[in-house]
């Protein structure tokens, strides 16, 4: 069964696909050709450029500008009034369109309130930037980064815990799940 809601006052263009289930609130754009999975919420006064790809159960919150050559994977939290950017250079003057830079949100990300992301950036599975970050550099899996420019500040669990590793390992406080950092790549142990 599909329960998705699309509010009188958001506009979906042509050649959307919208997932069962998302709710779209007032006043939020879609431009054309946007896919948007399943269990998504998308605040409001959103605009979705172009193209923009997002997985299943994502939360943008509210006036956010998710630019075209975004992609998001699942689990994605998307924090108040985060803005992406597509062009490294931009002049109103002369169109960019085709030098446009992708931006890859892995899965489980969360991006916090007003955070700045710059394109042609990868941000990894389960990282956490803080709100009001700008970040200009890929963010590893599980990093924990913040500030202007944002710098990586540590690690982070599935859950959103801070891990404190002691001899190459930690534990979530929350869940119990353990983790190993090798060479500053953080993976779970399974």
């Amino acid at each position: 069964m599909d329960n998705k809601l699309i509010h009188p006052t958001a506009i979906v263009d042509g050649g959307s696909i919208i997932g069962r289930n998302t709710r779209i609130w007032h006043f939020s754009h879609i431009m054309s050709e946007c896919v948007i999975g399943d269990d998504c919420i998308i605040g409001q006064n959103v605009f979705v450029g172009q193209g923009v790809k997002l997985g299943d159960r994502i939360k943008v919150q509210n006036n956010v500008s998710v630019y075209a050559g975004v992609t998001c994977k699942n689990d994605v939290f998307i924090g108040p009034s985060v803005v992406f950017t597509n062009v490294m250079n931009p002049r109103s003057f002369i169109n960019r369109k085709e030098e446009f830079k992708p931006t890859i949100i892995e899965k489980g990300a969360s991006l916090g309130a007003n955070a700045t992301i710059i394109c042609g950036i990868t941000i990894g599975q389960y990282a956490l930037i803080g709100a009001g970050s700008v970040v200009t550099a890929n963010v590893p899996d599980y990093g924990l980064v913040y500030g202007n420019p944002a710098k990586l500040k540590g690690w982070i669990s599935k859950n959103g815990h801070k891990l404190n590793f002691e001899d190459d390992y930690a534990t979530c406080p929350e869940t119990g799940e353990k983790y190993r950092i090798i060479n500053g790549i953080v993976k779970p142990v399974l």
